[in-house]
């Protein structure tokens, strides 16, 4: 840090408080300060406790820190999304509202929380960082966020309409797949009873939506109500992507549970330029097996095979077969016929004990029925139940024959060979694993969508749809920051090194070797995204107050460490 003097040639000189710094080799100064208004005294003492003269025992009384939040992270996240012209997505004109979407959207990624811990984290006299300067917010109320997320959910289809026409295309490839999350408490509208997919049958739940790019970029959202089947959601994204969106071509992936052969039948056959790819249930494998359009024997050479079957006219058939896909279905199969007869075994004794036996048809049948719900292993069991006894005994040919398919799982599309290959086919539907992703980091990872704090139905959704956009500014700062965390990105050598696209894919050797020393080729330790934030913000904004009367105070920003500032130079962001 030095003192530096700029003559003008017809005003006074600029004296300028700045520091020096190298930036790829080169030499390059930062200025931190006007100080051509200080008396010269107090420059000139600066001068010589800048040089490391005798003022240098007055600096803490000529200077004093008066506040110092954390800055690098906010920097971060806010920045990238500013770059992602996220603001102008929002709306093209600045509003309070806008400015506090925004940031909701950053801390949601920082720390997630409920909207009164956040309005307390953005009050100039509790803030716990620079988040509500960068965004422009002066003093925030929780009503002041209501507000504002009653804003966004009302401008929900123009932003996702912008994102649409920023990442879709005619013939683009879009990814759909449906997740639901448990909901405290029984006043919001949308909280019902449903297939829980978190293991809380105890209670309520919202089901949601999400369609994103080939890529797994979100693009929309969408909530219903917890009771709502997969299937029933598909209608409204075909008539989003093709009347708001406006998107006529387009093939859409989705699992075998939500592009289901009723679901064909009635809102994708026959439609013009809408082109699906999905899976065959188990029963429709089997059949195909039964009828001798698969024969296993051919997996023995190749495990990619194309299919033909007349109750499947007009569609393209691919069958896989997948040899560990295959071992963890006979696994799971042995672990869960041995819990079963665990069970049943209790109830067989408690039918012959002396003393208080379990006796009765319809009480027997009502245990028994507990037991086949909990593991569904009843298909694989012959049950014999009178009023005094219960047996059971194993079906070994139900259970050899669901053992020949194990590890076989077939994709269907009505997508022509000329637009996909079947290998090509295969990819696009186990890309799916994309949108899981976006779920995983939505619900549990990093922007915890649950608890849900709201009641009313539209703030539900309105909380929803933010943690989506929090998610489309995280999935683009993972894509840039991938040297620096553990994911893989060097997606061109795996896709390399894959002997078949049904085989299990393997990391990069460069993944690997972070893996296994925990550091970049750079030398650099290697992050988690969490933690790399938690790192960046350790990089603090100073409030700095003269001691001398009139002189204004002056912000310093800490020296950032060789690994952050490699992930701000990723990010494309700079501190000052």
């Amino acid at each position: 840090m030095y003192i530096e003097t700029v003559p003008n040639r017809n005003s006074p000189a600029c004296i300028l408080l700045r520091e020096s710094y190298r930036h790829n080799g080169k030499v390059k100064k930062h200025t931190i300060l006007n100080i051509s208004s200080w008396p010269e005294a107090l420059v000139n003492g600066l001068r010589i406790l800048l040089r490391g003269g005798q003022a240098l025992e007055s600096f803490t009384e000529s200077f004093r820190i008066v506040r110092s939040r954390p800055h690098g992270h906010v920097a971060a996240v806010y920045e990238t999304a500013t770059k992602l012209d996220l603001e102008g997505i929002l709306s093209r004109q600045p509003c309070a509202e806008r400015a506090a979407v925004m940031a909701l959207i950053v801390a949601r990624i920082l720390e997630p929380r409920s909207k009164l811990a956040t309005a307390r984290a953005l009050s100039q006299e509790t803030c716990a960082s620079t988040l509500a300067d960068l965004a422009g917010l002066t003093q925030v109320t929780e009503d002041d966020l209501y507000a504002a997320m009653d804003w966004l959910y009302a401008r929900q289809g123009q932003i996702e309409k912008r994102l649409a026409d920023k990442h879709l295309k005619e013939g683009s490839l879009v990814l759909y797949d449906v997740s639901s999350t448990y909901f405290e408490g029984q006043s919001c509208p949308l909280a019902h009873r449903g297939h829980s997919r978190d293991g809380r049958s105890d209670l309520p739940q919202i089901v949601f939506g999400l369609l994103c790019n080939q890529h797994g970029c979100p693009v929309a959202v969408e909530g219903f109500e917890g009771n709502t089947a997969d299937p029933m959601t598909l209608g409204k994204q075909i008539e989003k992507l093709r009347t708001r969106f406006g998107i006529q071509q387009v093939v859409l992936v989705g699992d075998r549970g939500m592009i289901t052969q009723a679901r064909i039948k009635k809102e994708l056959q026959g439609v013009a330029g809408l082109g699906w790819i999905t899976a065959l249930r188990f029963n429709q494998i089997r059949k195909l097996k039964e009828k001798g359009a698969i024969q296993l024997s051919l997996f023995d050479t190749s495990d990619l095979l194309e299919i033909q079957d007349e109750e499947y006219p007009g569609e393209r058939l691919m069958g896989c077969r997948n040899p560990l896909l295959a071992q963890q279905r006979k696994r799971k199969r042995q672990e869960l016929l041995e819990a079963t007869e665990l069970e049943l075994a209790k109830i067989v004794a408690a039918t012959g004990r002396d003393k208080r036996a379990l006796r009765g048809k319809e009480n027997i049948g009502i245990r028994v029925g507990k037991i086949i719900g909990r593991y569904k292993m009843g298909k694989h069991y012959k049950i014999t139940i009178t009023d005094t006894h219960f047996t059971y005994e194993r079906r070994q040919d139900s259970i050899a024959s669901e053992a020949a398919l194990d590890g076989i799982y077939v994709v269907r599309t009505s997508v022509t060979k000329q637009q996909l290959g079947a290998a090509q086919t295969v990819q696009t539907y186990k890309s799916l694993s994309q949108v899981e992703r976006a779920f995983r980091s939505c619900k549990s990872v990093d922007l915890k969508v649950r608890p849900i704090y709201h009641w009313l139905a539209d703030r539900v959704r309105a909380h929803v749809f933010l943690c989506m956009l929090a998610y489309y500014v995280e999935w683009h700062m993972r894509e840039a920051l991938a040297p620096l965390l553990f994911d893989d990105q060097d997606k061109q050598e795996v896709q390399a090194q894959r002997s078949s696209v049904v085989a299990p894919a393997q990391r990069s050797s460069s993944a690997q070797a972070k893996d296994h020393t925990k550091r970049t080729p750079e030398n650099l330790p290697v992050h988690s995204f969490q933690t790399l934030l938690d790192d960046l913000g350790t990089i603090v904004r100073n409030t700095i107050e003269p001691a001398v009367p009139g002189v204004p105070a002056f912000e310093k920003t800490t020296i950032p460490t060789p690994l952050q500032q490699r992930a701000l130079d990723l990010l494309g962001v700079k501190i000052n």
